[in-house]
């Protein structure tokens, strides 16, 4: 897993990351967020924050 993933934030799927207490969740739940980001034809370059 990217260790840049711990800054991605907001609701996915009715869920606000950064209050995700699962561990095996807080893995999952930003790969949701991209695909939806991604489905919604957002650029992947904005979604990386590199």
């Amino acid at each position: 897993m990217n260790p840049n993933s711990r800054l991605i934030k907001g609701v996915v799927c009715g869920c606000r990351v950064e209050e995700i207490e699962d561990p095996l969740m807080q893995k999952i739940r930003p790969l949701d967020k991209l695909v939806d980001e991604l489905a919604k034809g957002k650029r992947i370059e904005k979604n990386l924050r590199r």
